[in-house]
């Protein structure tokens, strides 16, 4: 039976579906319209008590029983042990990736995503203090995936799980008012996964 992705059209949404169609399993989208409030249902806090997406349903849980799993990253970590794809048993290969996808969810996330808010304010005094601090922040952490893509082609070595979360937030660099060409090793990066054909395929399904 497919997994059930329980999403709307966001970067945290995004990096699932990209994981799940990179990883080839089969699932099926469950939409959660976040603008109307369907993220506060009943239905969808058994599976997200955080009312936050994404969620997932896997009815082919460990041991065979069904399991939920909330939070963006942990969806990642157990699409990966699952599959045993972007993943790895190796300790001491495991620390880059839960680095980046670490980075990923405290900081190239969260940060851009006051740019996305604070674009919106009305006041115009309140909307140059966000932007500017927020702004601010995420040029650096765009500096700081540029320097370790010089070094390494994908973020943990092998192309891994932190590359999709990284990805679902990198895919609204426009929003961002980002200039890849200003951060040419993530640029290099973003055009070499954006032409895989499975992460085509995660942009184009439709979430919502």
């Amino acid at each position: 039976m497919p997994i059930e992705l329980w999403t709307w059209n966001t970067p945290n949404g995004r990096k699932i579906s990209v994981a799940l169609e990179e990883m080839g399993l089969p699932y099926t989208v469950k939409t959660v319209n976040i603008s109307k409030g369907e993220q506060f249902a009943p239905e969808f806090l058994k599976i997200s008590p955080n009312n936050k997406i994404p969620a997932i349903v896997d009815p082919d849980g460990p041991g065979g029983a069904p399991i939920s799993v909330f939070e963006s990253g942990a969806i990642l970590i157990y699409l990966g042990r699952k599959t045993g794809k972007f993943w790895t048993d190796d300790a001491r290969a495991q620390v880059p990736i839960l680095e980046w996808l670490m980075w990923q969810m405290a900081g190239f996330g969260p940060m851009p995503g006051q740019v996305h808010h604070f674009l919106q304010v009305e006041n115009e005094q309140d909307r140059r203090y966000g932007l500017d601090r927020y702004k601010k922040e995420t040029l650096r952490l765009y500096g700081v995936l540029n320097t370790r893509l010089g070094e390494v082609e994908y973020v943990a070595g092998p192309l891994s799980i932190a590359d999709f979360a990284i990805l679902g937030w990198a895919w609204r660099h426009p929003r961002h008012q980002v200039d890849l060409a200003e951060f040419p090793n993530v640029k290099r990066w973003y055009d070499q996964l954006m032409a895989r054909p499975a992460v085509a395929r995660g942009f184009e399904v439709s979430l919502g």
